[in-house]
C-alpha cells in the first residue's frame, strides 16, 4: 500500500510500517499544500492512505466521495504514539478505500 504522511505524523512510524511505501508530504514537496489541495494531489498520485494528526480534517474536508483512506492519530507525541503501534498497524491493514478512522492515543 502507498502511506503518505501529513505534517505532524512523527516519521518514525515509518519504520513500524515496512510492509508498505512510506512517504511524507515533506519530502513531497507538500508541505505548503492546504488539505484539500493535499488530498487531492495524493489521490492523483496514486496513495491509498493518509496518515495524519489533524484531528480536525473530517470536519473541514467532504471525504465521502474520497478514495483516499484516512486515517488520524489523536496526538502528535512519538512517546505516547509508540505505545499504540500494534491498534496503528491493524487499523492500517483493515482500513478500506475511502475509510476513515481514529485511533485514540
Amino acid at each position: 500500500m502507498r502511506i503518505l504522511f501529513d505534517q505532524g505524523t512523527p516519521v518514525p512510524l515509518r519504520q513500524h510500517l515496512n510492509r508498505h511505501v512510506v512517504d511524507t508530504a515533506f519530502e513531497r514537496g507538500w508541505s505548503a499544500l492546504s488539505n484539500g489541495e493535499l488530498l487531492d494531489v495524493a489521490e492523483q498520485e496514486g496513495y491509498e492512505l493518509l496518515i495524519t494528526t489533524d484531528q480536525n480534517l473530517r470536519y473541514q474536508q467532504h471525504l465521502a466521495d474520497r478514495r483516499l483512506a484516512i486515517l488520524a492519530l489523536l496526538s502528535t507525541s512519538w512517546p505516547r504514539i509508540q505505545l499504540r503501534i500494534d491498534a496503528i498497524q491493524a487499523a492500517v491493514e483493515s482500513i478500506v478505500a475511502g475509510g476513515y478512522q481514529e485511533i485514540a492515543i
